[in-house]
Order: C-alpha cells, then sequence, then structure tokens
C-alpha cells in the first residue's frame, strides 16, 4: 500500500476535519476568545490529526504487507483465508467473508474438476487395456498366415500399439507413483525387449543395430524405462539416414551407469535442442512431414524425472545421441559386493 494511494482515500475524511477545525474557530472567535489561543487549539488538533492518520497508516501498512507475504509463500493462494486472523475493524470482516466464500467455491470447483479427470484418466486406461486385446490378436493372425503384405501390417500394428502405449503413459504420468516398482534390473534385457518390440519397425527402415557390453546391473522400473527406449528408438527410425544405423552402450562412472542411443541420422538443429523436451514443441525436423507430435520426447523427460533419471540429447549435423543416467547407490553396492 502506498502513501500516496491511503492520502487519496483519506482526502474526504481531512476535508471533514478542516471544515469542522473552521467552524470551531469561528465559534471560539465570535465568544471573544483571542487569534492566538485560536491558532495554538488549531495547531493542537492538527497535530493529533496528522499523529493519528500516520499511525494507522503504518498499523494498516504492516498488515497489509504481511497478508502479502504469507499469500506469496502459498503455492495455493485462494487459502489465504486459512491462514488468516479474523480482522478487528468491520469493513474489514466483510473482505474477509467474500474471501472465504470465494475459497469455498474455489475448492468446490477444483474438487469437482479433480474427479471429471479422474474418471476420464480411468476411461483411457480402461479403453487402451481393452484395445490392446485386438491388436495383439491381429499379430498373431498376421504372423501364423504369412502373406507378402503382413509384414506392412504388422508394421503399421506396432504403430499403433505405440500410439496406444504413448496414451496410456500420458494418462499415467501425473501419478507415476502409483504405477512404477523400483527393483534391480539387467539393461541389457530391457534393451532387447525394446528391440523386440519394434522389430518389423527396424526391418522396415533397414536399420543396422550394434550393442555393446549391456549387462549393467541398475536400480529402476523396467516397464517405464523400456517405454522410453521404444520412444528413443522410433525417433531415430523417423528422422533416420539412407543408410541407418543405432548404436546402443553402456558406460560407466563412480555414481552412474549411463545407457547410450546413438543413431546416424538428419540431427536436430543445434537451435531446436534446448527445446526438444518441452510439451508439443516439434521443431525444424518435426515440421518436414514427419506427423510429429513433439509429446513423446516430452513424456520421456518427464518420466526420467519421476524416476530420478537423467535424460540428456547431444546431436550434431548427422547423428543423436540420447543418454539415460542412472545413479548408483554406494550402500546398496557395498552390501552387495
Amino acid at each position: 500500500m502506498s502513501g500516496k494511494q491511503y492520502l487519496k482515500n483519506i482526502i474526504p475524511a481531512i476535508f471533514i476535519h478542516l471544515l469542522g477545525l473552521s467552524a470551531l474557530a469561528l465559534f471560539l472567535l465570535a465568544g471573544g476568545n483571542t487569534v492566538p489561543a485560536i491558532l495554538f487549539i488549531s495547531a493542537v488538533w492538527l497535530l493529533v490529526l496528522a499523529f493519528y492518520f500516520t499511525a494507522a497508516y503504518c498499523l494498516r501498512k504492516r498488515y497489509m504487507n504481511k497478508l502479502l507475504h504469507m499469500a506469496e509463500q502459498l503455492e495455493e493462494r485462494y487459502l489465504i483465508p486459512e491462514i488468516m486472523l479474523l480482522p478487528d475493524q468491520a469493513d474489514d470482516r466483510i473482505f474477509y467473508q467474500l474471501l472465504k466464500m470465494a475459497e469455498k467455491s474455489m475448492l468446490e470447483k477444483i474438487r469437482q474438476i479433480q474427479e471429471e479427470r479422474k474418471e476420464y484418466r480411468e476411461y483411457i486406461e480402461q479403453w487402451i487395456h481393452e484395445v490392446k486385446t485386438p491388436i495383439t490378436a491381429m499379430k498373431l493372425l498376421c504372423e501364423n498366415n504369412r502373406f507378402p503384405f503382413t509384414r506392412d501390417i504388422l508394421t503399421e500394428l506396432e504403430n499403433i500399439n505405440q500410439y496406444t502405449e504413448q496414451a496410456l503413459y500420458y494418462a499415467r504420468s501425473e501419478h507415476t507413483e502409483k504405477d512404477y516398482s523400483v527393483r534391480e534390473i539387467k539393461l541389457s534385457d530391457i534393451v532387447h525387449t525394446a528391440i523386440a518390440d519394434n522389430k518389423y519397425l527396424l526391418r522396415q527402415s533397414n536399420m543396422a543395430i550394434a550393442i555393446d557390453d549391456t549387462d549393467a546391473y541398475v536400480y529402476t522400473d523396467d516397464k517405464w524405462v523400456r517405454f522410453i527406449l521404444n520412444q528413443i528408438i522410433r525417433n531415430a527410425v523417423n528422422y533416420r539416414a539412407e543408410q541407418p544405423t543405432l548404436h546402443i552402450s553402456v558406460t560407466k562412472t563412480n555414481s552412474q551407469v549411463i545407457l547410450s542411443v546413438r543413431d546416424n541420422g538428419i540431427g536436430i538443429p543445434s537451435v531446436d535442442l534446448s527445446r526438444i523436451f518441452e510439451k508439443g514443441f516439434t521443431g525444424q525436423n518435426g515440421r518436414i512431414g514427419k506427423n510429429s507430435t513433439g509429446i513423446g520426447l516430452y513424456l520421456c523427460k518427464r518420466l526420467c524425472d519421476k524416476l530420478g533419471i537423467e535424460l540428456t540429447a547431444y546431436s550434431e549435423k548427422k547423428g543423436t545421441t540420447f543418454s539415460l543416467s542412472f545413479q548408483t547407490n554406494d550402500f546398496i553396492t557395498g552390501v552387495q559386493g
């Protein structure tokens, strides 16, 4: 609260006091009082008035600053009435009641939206689980009845399956703690499973795959990491070169196990590299007929943050490397040793 604004608010009160002081001065003058006595009374009146308004301003400003500070400390600032004390002034109590009413309305609206989101998320998850059944059935039919066109159908079924997986993980990404299970896993198992998930797509694109020693063990959720690898592999296919290659390797440091996936594709422009994990960002490559949605890498980054995995990307004119850095637990390593 600024002093100028406060002064503007009390101008009517000051005007009334000046009118009262003028009337008193005229009355005293008419009653035969001397001018010095009238001036003394007027000076005392104005001094008391100035002291009162100054003290009221300081107390009011301190109270308002305290409210602003409390509001800044809250994440949900509509809950400010919960930590406010009941004001002493009558007009402040009216505003306090208005805040309480607004808070109640906001909480009811939030509760309603949360319920609607929960119901929608549950419906999406149920629908995805149900649609996976016919996808699996179609894959089995194609694999058991080989025709020249079945490989193309299987590739498209892989695409459909990946899109449904993406929708499922997006729906669950808000509450990953309810779905993942952290345990000791072998990275080579996840790598080979991810490649198997995309085998028809990789064959169709003639992708050459090289896998170095990936027998390291880490503590994470294999299902979520497999989904992340699937997204990275599919990106490598979508932005591949004429003779595409995919190189997967593991390096170890004192505190990390780093899983790297490197391709020799068209690369990511340097101006886009810092934004590839933003939601909906497609970049220059995504505008060249690739039907990019900007969701895949955003989900990968979000899930990695939830799992405590550092996800980084490095790109040159040709080729991109994505690295997943798993933290090692010194206590567990010491016990196992």
